[in-house]
């Protein structure tokens, strides 16, 4: 058996309690054993309560899992007019020691642009850098968080079904090689949506960061992190 993390939206305050469980990992990157493991996750999911759940990647058996992968998340720039992935403007945002952004990472695919040689070659990650705007590193997911959570602000039909779900998972992460969840961030947002945010504050990232502040201050200090001032 193995672990993975699931991320469910809280009620009473803007947060996700993530939790860890047992499952079994059909290994192989098909999406026949992909979709294996999703219904073991599911299934240990249904063991402790969770029924309404949702694989939120491009391997999910429901096409509102689907559209909601970071690969395929689209949202429109009006200057100049774009239809982005979250994906695209995420690598693409990337500022390091000796490079970036790469904004050509804006025109190749989703994949390619998280595969780009240059995002391991160009040294330490310093910041963001989206539309002309610098934003940190720390907390450790709140430019990713706050990049896809304002492109799923802009689809309402995705939203409408995304609420009547309670717990969310990605079985494409790592959780001992990375940090940004797309499972996580729509988790957030339905927790956000649970406590009546005002989503037209969240465009300003220290309104969104003041929201979130709670959040990131528990999560990274029970994760061992340097407790996070912002």
């Amino acid at each position: 058996m193995a672990k993975k993390s699931v991320y469910l939206p809280k009620k009473h305050v803007v947060g996700v309690e993530i939790k860890k469980l047992d499952y079994e990992c059909f290994p192989g990157f098909s999406l026949t054993q992909k979709r294996k493991s999703i219904n073991s996750l599911k299934a240990s999911a249904e063991t402790q309560g969770i029924k309404n759940f949702l694989e939120v990647s491009s391997k999910s058996d429901n096409e509102l899992g689907i559209a909601l992968s970071a690969f395929n998340l689209k949202f429109e720039t009006i200057r100049p007019k774009m239809v982005l992935t979250v994906e695209n403007v995420f690598q693409a945002s990337k500022v390091f020691e000796h490079g970036g952004p790469y904004a050509d990472l804006l025109s190749v695919s989703a994949k390619e642009a998280k595969q780009d040689k240059r995002l391991k070659t160009s040294g330490k990650l310093l910041k963001f850098r989206f539309y002309g705007k610098d934003y940190p590193t720390t907390p450790p997911t709140f430019f990713y968080d706050w990049l896809y959570i304002n492109a799923l602000i802009k689809n309402d039909n995705l939203i409408n079904q995304l609420l009547k779900y309670d717990c969310f998972s990605d079985i494409e992460f790592n959780d001992t090689k990375s940090i940004n969840c797309q499972a996580y961030s729509v988790a957030l947002f339905v927790s956000m949506k649970k406590n009546d945010v005002d989503l037209t504050q969240l465009k300003d990232k220290s309104n969104f960061l003041y929201i979130c502040k709670k959040e990131y201050e528990s999560r990274w200090h029970q994760e061992g992190k340097k407790l996070i001032q912002l």
